[in-house]
């Protein structure tokens, strides 16, 4: 027998003789001689193989933890060597670590040095993915009963993982960061120093970027909890962009669950907004699953105590989307640190049992390993050879061990695979099977979501609003979504029926000729033609293509955008809400298109039911940051999520919108009265030969609500144009009370705000009311600029007739207005006057000319907008135009405060967008609201929460929709359109039952403004009766003769009717 073997083999029988001790520190110094010189030579092999024995291993450790310093010094430094130049025997040397750990309390200097020097070697000189295999070892030193020098070198052997093996530490940190909290916590100078000096080496291997930065504060916070607050405060400001895996949650739990201990309810939110955010990150539920016990109960018990009824709402959402992680974790088979199931599959593998108890321990050794790859997603057979393998030379040949090794890994692989539940069955070609992250400015809208699409598959995207279904569509037209396949290999249209401004003047075939995707095509003209026609654009039809698109109504936009795609020969079809402004008609047109297209895949964002019911083969649905996908079509996904039906029912709607009361209009007592009107009027856009609209007579009041239907084309939103005083009618009257308040929203509703995109909402509102409340857009109006004609009769000197009120001598004069100044009051006969400049005289001259004389001089719009200024400010008077009021109006309006005045409306998609429109028009409370499609671009909860403000609404209400459930749910009557004649239909006369006198408003008597400056306000005179004025006439003249003093109203009165 080699001599190497002999030493080995029998130092134990050396320990049994009589001169035991001196045999013992002997044997052991020819180990370690041994090793040293046969570490680079042939020998080794054999030497290393007698390692490789469980009870020589066990007569070691007793060595190392010896009372003897001797014995334990030569042990000691025996495992060193054999941690630093035997790697086939450490599966046994390891085992060494708890008694070298017991050793650094001995009393012996040389004997501590030893022990640190063995307990660092092992743990700086292991398979990386064994480091798990030493964490019970370390953890059994730690607790507070035990040698404060035995802890701080536990604590120190943690520390230097993060160089060995910092994925690995990092994999562990859930275990790791509660047992080294609790040491920094020590009295001991030492522990603490060690504990903290651990805790900063694992927060070195988080790995996650968006709260690196905050890893000492975090650290800080665990020993001093006084800074909680702000340090919270601190990392509720952190955006959330990476995904979050277990390193990060276990850094960041002890400080959320102090968060959620805190006294202070902002505190307790802070901590809650900062789980749900996080969590909805989380990619791996089972990453989430150690934390879940700690957090869920602190939320819980804080939803239910919580005094402030919005922080508790928040932490309700919070305990929401954990539960969801629990169920998600609940259903997922876990493999985290199953080392039982890979050990079986090892011995099955090798052939081997339990009897041979060397390789036993070997086997358990490479479980651990193993579990800790799969955990890290080490799944490589490369990976496996290099870190598995070597473990089990020294039992079974190569090509045995290679085998074995192999069969694991595929097997382990198979446990990690999460079934498709959604996958299809059928042999359809696959477009696209990717892996992306989608955002849109700093919001995250997916996050590591997975898309796969297949030819001749329709699919509806739903999603609430603002979660982002628009952006993933223009993402994946604009080539931006990572793993989609390349244009050149599938080509993609993006269908929208928006047209920008300076195309606008095009005819409907130039407009679509100038694409540059039709020009790359080598499209030409008649082939433009021919597509346009096949969709209803003739030179005899409703939509000529010659004409401009600016003539276009909405729906035949969109299908001007379909001819459009159709023209490109797409693969992939992207629709953002095809049906909107579509008719009856021509939604039947686009379904029929829809489903005849069976070598094309469709995504339809669409809020009608009925085209997602008839169309979509699967629906894909955008949940908590990921892309889910159904087959079949609506209906079928509402049995598997009954909750999605709030997307299409109003009634389910839990959005709540809330629009400002109309204030009292003076001269107005009755809801019933028009403030409104048009009569006889026609009307022809330039270029076109035949009128637009016929003899069109209607008339709005407070009590209004009225439902504008008809075909694409037939003239709604001319009307509603005309009424509101966008365009003029070439014959007939349009009339608006001089004191309504009118709101209107556009069918292209963006062009209010598309100059403004770099104003967040607040600052537009703000913007556009800043003149003492007068609204800058109602004054561009078409019907408020001079005509050529105008401007001459403002110029030409006008006879005025001047009364001196003394003599009653009547004077004739020839004058010019050069301006209306602003005022306006009325005469003893209750008609309106207006302050005027004339040529030559003062600004504060206060001339007045009746509303009859100033409109023959051509000053109807001035008198027009004076009006219009004067109502606009009686309304600013309710509330102050400051940041704060316009954020709560704006969520009253349904957008949340975050992008009401932290973003600009560039970033806003087009459901908020719309809301923002919305409120901006309802600012200055109107009497009238005026709405053109209002129900394009929101999603069905916005729609009901829109219903319910329009039925609270004490003002008038006009829409034009094709929405029918939307509008017969609120409109008794309906004006229908057909060719441009109007017929109304429904109960014509309900206004009229309304006639009711309006409620007396509660007078505001001061108003507070963002500065906290207080004005008051005097409250409207009550209209005295002549049996009311004749007494105070008396009154007042008693007092007069009596030298009392009069108070400020009877002082007036007094002024009014010449008593002084």
């Amino acid at each position: 027998m080699n001599f190497t073997n002999v030493i080995v083999c029998r130092a134990p029988r050396f320990c049994a003789l009589p001169t035991s001790k001196f045999l013992f520190v002997l044997t052991l110094h020819l180990l370690l001689g041994l090793i040293r010189k046969l570490t680079a030579g042939t020998k080794f092999i054999t030497f290393q193989k007698c390692l490789l024995n469980l009870s020589l291993q066990i007569w070691l450790i007793a060595k190392c933890a010896s009372k003897d310093d001797a014995e334990a010094i030569a042990a000691l430094t025996t495992v060193k060597a054999v941690a630093e130049g035997a790697s086939e025997a450490e599966a046994f040397n390891s085992q060494c670590l708890s008694a070298a750990l017991q050793q650094a309390s001995s009393k012996n200097g040389d004997v501590k040095k030893a022990a640190a020097a063995a307990a660092l070697a092992i743990c700086k000189n292991i398979t990386p993915f064994t480091m798990k295999a030493l964490l019970p070892a370390i953890f059994s030193q730690l607790p507070v009963e035990k040698r404060w020098e035995v802890r701080a070198l536990a604590l120190n052997c943690i520390a230097v993982f993060n160089e060995k093996a910092p994925k690995q530490l990092g994999n562990a940190l859930p275990e790791i960061v509660p047992e080294v909290t609790a040491c920094m916590w020590d009295t001991k100078k030492q522990v603490k120093e060690a504990a903290t000096n651990a805790m900063k080496s694992a927060c070195e291997v988080i790995g996650n970027k968006d709260i690196e930065h905050m890893t000492s504060k975090i650290i800080t916070a665990v020993t001093k909890p006084k800074e909680v607050p702000e340090i919270m405060h601190e990392m509720a400001g952190v955006t959330f962009v990476q995904s979050v895996e277990s390193p990060a949650l276990a850094m960041v739990v002890p400080l959320l669950l102090r968060g959620l201990r805190e006294k202070m309810t902002a505190t307790k939110r802070q901590s809650a907004v900062i789980i749900e955010n996080m969590s909805k990150l989380v990619d791996n539920p089972l990453d989430a699953a150690p934390f879940l016990p700690l957090l869920l109960p602190a939320l819980e018990q804080n939803a239910e105590s919580i005094a402030d009824p919005e922080a508790r709402e928040v932490t309700a959402r919070a305990v929401a989307q954990l539960q969801r992680l629990k169920a998600l974790a609940d259903k997922q088979a876990s493999v985290r640190g199953d080392v039982t199931k890979i050990s079986s599959l090892f011995k099955a593998a090798f052939g081997a049992d339990d009897s041979n108890a060397n390789l036993k321990t070997v086997i358990d050794y490479a479980s651990i390993a193993a579990t800790t790859m799969m955990d890290l997603h080490y799944m490589e057979d490369m990976q496996w050879s290099k870190f598995i393998s070597p473990m089990f030379k020294s039992y079974f040949d190569t090509a045995k061990v290679s085998e074995a090794v192999e069969k694991v890994r595929s097997e382990a692989e198979t446990l990690l695979e999460i079934p498709d539940e959604d996958d299809d069955e059928d042999d359809a070609e696959e477009l696209c099977n990717c892996q992306f992250t989608l955002a849109y400015g700093t919001k995250i809208l997916l996050h590591n979501t997975k898309m796969k699409l297949k030819r001749g598959k329709r699919y509806g995207l739903l999603g609430g609003n603002d979660s982002g279904k628009t952006t993933l569509m223009r993402a994946i037209a604009n080539n931006q979504v990572e793993g989609f396949p390349d244009v050149s290999q599938v080509r993609t249209v993006f269908v929208e029926a928006d047209i920008q401004g300076e195309q606008s003047h095009l005819s409907c075939i130039d407009y679509v000729f100038a694409d540059p995707k039709i020009q790359a095509l080598g499209c030409t003209k008649e082939q433009v033609r021919e597509v346009l026609a096949t969709v209803g654009f003739v030179p005899d039809g409703k939509a000529k293509p010659d004409h401009a698109v600016s003539t276009l109504s909405g729906g035949w936009r969109m299908k001007l955008a379909l001819a459009r795609a159709m023209l490109q020969k797409a693969d992939i079809l992207l629709l953002d809400e095809p049906t909107n402004h579509l008719d009856v008609i021509n939604v039947a047109w686009v379904k029929n298109y829809l489903n005849s297209l069976k070598e094309v895949t469709s995504i339809i964002v669409s809020h009608d039911s009925g085209l997602l019911n008839d169309c979509c083969t699967n629906i894909l649905q955008i949940e908590n940051l990921k892309l889910h996908t159904f087959k079949g079509n609506l209906d079928e996904f509402v049995k598997i999520k009954p909750q999605v039906r709030a997307y299409f029912n109003f009634t389910e709607s839990k959005l709540k919108f809330k629009f400002p009361q109309p204030g009292p209009i003076e001269g107005v007592k009755s809801k019933g009265k028009a403030l409104m009107k048009m009569a006889n009027c026609t009307f022809t856009y330039p270029k076109n030969d035949k009128p637009t609209l016929y003899d069109i007579s209607v008339q709005v009041s407070l009590s209004s609500r009225v439902a504008c239907v008809g075909e694409n084309g037939a003239g709604k939103s001319t009307m509603i144009k005309l009424l509101v005083g966008e365009i003029e009618p070439q014959v007939g009257d349009v009339w608006k009370h001089p004191n309504a308040r009118i709101a209107y929203v556009a069918q292209h509703a963006f062009h209010h705000i598309e100059n403004h995109l770099t104003k967040t909402p607040n600052e537009y509102i703000r913007w556009r009311y800043a003149n003492q409340g007068e609204d800058k857009e109602s004054l561009v109006k078409v019907t408020m600029q001079f005509t050529e004609e105008e401007e001459k009769l403002q110029k030409t000197p006008f006879e005025i007739s001047f009364t001196d009120e003394e003599t009653g001598k009547v004077t004739k004069v020839k004058k010019v207005v050069t301006e209306l100044v602003g005022g306006r009051k009325q005469n003893k006969s209750k008609e309106y006057e207006y302050e005027v400049k004339f040529a030559g005289s003062s600004t504060d001259s206060a001339d007045y000319l009746p509303a009859k004389t100033l409109k023959k001089m051509g000053w109807e719009k001035a008198m027009k907008a004076v009006d219009l200024k004067i109502a606009q400010r009686a309304g600013l008077y309710v509330r102050p135009l400051s940041t704060k009021n316009v954020e709560q109006h704006l969520e009253d309006c349904g957008l949340a405060r975050e992008f009401g005045t932290h973003y600009r409306m560039s970033a806003l998609s087009g459901g908020q967008k719309v809301k923002v429109v919305l409120a901006a028009a309802m600012w200055n409370q109107p009497h009238i609201l005026i709405l053109d499609e209002p129900t394009n671009y929101l999603d069905r909860e916005s729609l009901g929460a829109l219903a319910g403000a329009i039925e609270d609404f004490e003002g008038g209400v006009v829409m034009i929709t094709h929405n029918n459930e939307f509008c017969s749910k609120l409109c008794p009557e309906t004006w229908v359109m057909d060719a441009g004649h109007l017929e109304t239909k429904g109960d014509a006369d309900w206004m009229l039952k309304q006639d009711t006198k309006i409620e007396a408003q509660e007078q505001i008597t001061e108003m507070t403004d963002a500065a906290g400056n207080v004005t008051k306000i005097k409250a409207a005179k009550k209209q005295l009766s002549k049996k009311e004025e004749k007494q105070l006439v008396k009154k007042i003249k008693a007092k007069i003769k009596n030298g009392e003093a009069l108070d400020t109203d009877e002082e007036e009165f007094a002024i009014e009717k010449d008593l002084l």
